[in-house]
């Protein structure tokens, strides 16, 4: 059966204008990418305010306008609780994780979790963490599938494989920057076109008064009852989102790991994190939420007949003249593109690095694993489309849930344990990976009696959440089981990888001891030296060391003078000795000057980083 068609030519040209300018965009940072430090970390250069807004592009995923908009038509204001829950994990992240993986230079999970334990722990995580992966990527095709259904009247299947080939299209040419920048455009999209509607929506009802007054009484709470409904209870979202997923977001996607590795620096992490979770997140809750209120107050202000599912769409289509609800179409199709670019670019990431180089073919030259991670994220794409039938047989917000309930408790149970407590042996992460997910497998076969303990009384429609409750308890189980029973590495082996040791960190990082007072920030001109060819030191006057507090063999950044190029146009350094005169020029390399698209005599603003 087709599907009416919603929206005019006109809403269709602005879409498809879109589509194809993020595409170009995409594309035209291609030429950025050279590496596959490039491809993966975009060079590690990125300022903080740029990765916030690529973080919560991410995050909110096409799923998230359909998913939410459906739960706040149906329960109201708590459909936000999702996105208000990750503040817990700002400590660990900002002071613990983040430091980790950066000074340490690792570039995947399986990696962390080969040098913190050993290679049978890395091998297992790798194959849970790539089917967790392509499994997000086949939930985000299902839902541009199903929302093209309700616009266009195409088949889901059309649907998905349309925005499958223009995402890996583009993150095949540009890598990480292609998909940090297209990111950052939608990710201010997503948020005008959300928030904008919000405020449409009460211009349109006279006031915030009238539009409140539209809301049932029950839909007006922050936070749903404690185990009611069964589907859509506090304690489950809590369980199966605050912890289950938010943590898995924070410490086992490859693809937020390879965002925190794009920063330019360990000390920018600690605003990007607070610009992300304290201000855009809570943001990016009433954007893909307010759909379904909205819908609702329509409903009972008798204007429009409305399904939850078509929430978000319909009252768009209603409340936006020709052209306006174009962009919104926009911001849905910015919200699928800025995930799914993610995880295809991760998949390729875990593959190139976790089976490929290390078993396939080590030893490589470089050019060799950047045509290697181009083809996988292709392929990654083609993994996600075959998933798409199989998500079919249930909502977006169930499928969902019972995915991340499923698959993420015995890997994010490994990895926090490793990072907060030293004693925490290699058989037992081995066991609690393992473990933890033949446990989790057999209860879909015995659900009652694995799962059923653990429900508060809300019975088998709360399953789905709950089976995460499951499987952090088993895996922790398992994990403090173990760890009693075996022996840990040796501490020696552990610094820098546990939390504690950053100061270790700082020094692997940086080969030397590291500088930690407090400097300022210096502008001086570029230029450009042909005997350091093939070095990375520059060459900088004493007085410019002296304001940054630097000194012969500190760790720099230069940057292009304009701000708002987020770090595209910079590079790290380091500081040689100092010119023997005075001069207000630093000495640099062809080769960092080409990275950083510097030219001779242009001025650049220099900082120290460690």
């Amino acid at each position: 059966m087709i599907a009416q068609v919603i929206g005019g030519k006109i809403d269709y040209t602005v879409m498809l204008f879109y589509f194809v300018a993020v595409l170009g965009f995409g594309l035209y940072f291609g030429r950025y990418t050279t590496t596959t430090k490039d491809f993966f970390f975009g060079g590690q250069r990125f300022s903080w305010w740029l990765i916030s807004f690529s973080c919560v592009a991410t995050v909110v995923g096409s799923y998230s306008f359909i998913k939410y908009s459906t739960v706040g038509f149906k329960y109201g204001i708590s459909s936000t609780q999702s996105y208000l829950n990750d503040w817990f994990w700002m400590p660990i992240l900002v002071l613990v994780w983040i430091p980790i993986i950066y000074y340490m230079k690792i570039q995947s999970i399986p990696e962390y979790l080969e040098r913190r334990f050993d290679k049978k722990t890395r091998i297992a995580a790798t194959f849970i963490i790539l089917l967790y992966l392509v499994g997000y990527i086949g939930i985000n095709l299902i839902t541009l599938g199903k929302t093209l259904h309700t616009l266009l009247g195409w088949q889901i299947m059309t649907g998905a494989i349309v925005t499958a080939v223009a995402v890996a299209l583009y993150v095949y040419i540009g890598g990480q920057t292609a998909v940090i920048m297209t990111d950052l455009v939608q990710g201010i999209i997503l948020l005008i076109a959300g928030l904008g509607l919000f405020a449409v929506a009460i211009y349109h009802f006279g006031g915030f008064g009238k539009f409140w007054a539209l809301l049932p009484k029950e839909h007006k709470y922050a936070f749903s009852d404690f185990n009611a409904p069964p589907n859509f209870s506090f304690i489950g979202i809590y369980v199966q989102d605050g912890l289950a997923n938010t943590g898995a977001l924070m410490l086992m996607h490859q693809g937020f790991i390879m965002r925190f590795l794009s920063l330019k620096s360990v000390r920018d992490s600690r605003r990007m994190v607070v610009c992300w979770i304290l201000v855009l997140a809570p943001l990016a809750a009433i954007a893909t939420s307010c759909g379904g209120w909205i819908a609702r107050a329509l409903v009972n202000n008798g204007e429009a007949s409305i399904e939850p599912s078509d929430a978000f769409v319909k009252a768009a289509h209603f409340l936006c003249s020709p052209g306006v609800f174009g962009f919104v179409l926009a911001a849905l199709t910015a919200a699928l593109m800025s995930t799914a670019d993610t995880l295809i670019n991760a998949v390729s990431a875990i593959f190139v690095n976790d089976i490929w180089r290390p078993y396939v073919k080590p030893g490589s030259s470089d050019k060799h694993y950047l045509r290697v991670a181009r083809i996988t994220s292709l392929c990654a794409a083609g993994l996600g489309l075959a998933l798409v039938p199989i998500f079919m047989k249930d909502t977006i917000y169930g499928a969902h849930s019972m995915f991340t309930a499923a698959v993420t408790p015995p890997v994010l149970t490994a990895i926090f344990l490793g990072i907060i407590w030293k004693r925490y042996t290699p058989a037992a992460a081995f066991i609690t990976i393992t473990g933890g997910a033949v446990l989790i497998g057999l209860s879909f076969i015995w659900p009652d009696l694995l799962v059923g303990p653990f429900d508060f009384g809300m019975g088998p429609d709360s399953y789905k959440f709950m089976r995460a409750l499951f499987g952090l308890s088993a895996a922790v189980t398992l994990g403090i089981s173990v760890t009693l029973f075996t022996k840990p590495k040796a501490e020696a082996k552990l610094k820098g990888l546990v939390a504690g040791t950053q100061i270790d960190a700082m020094r692997n990082f940086k080969g030397g001891q590291p500088n930690l007072r407090p400097g300022e920030k210096v502008r001086l001109k570029a230029k450009i030296d042909q005997s350091l060819a093939g070095n990375d030191t520059v060459i900088l006057p004493q007085s410019a060391l002296d304001k940054m507090a630097a000194e012969p063999g500190d760790l720099l950044y230069a940057s292009h003078t304009r701000w708002w190029y987020g770090g595209l146009r910079s590079v790290h350094l380091k500081a040689g000795l100092p010119a023997a005169e005075h001069n207000e020029s630093m000495l640099i390399s062809p080769e960092d000057a080409a990275t950083a698209h510097f030219t001779d005599g242009q001025q650049v603003i220099v900082e120290k980083i460690i």
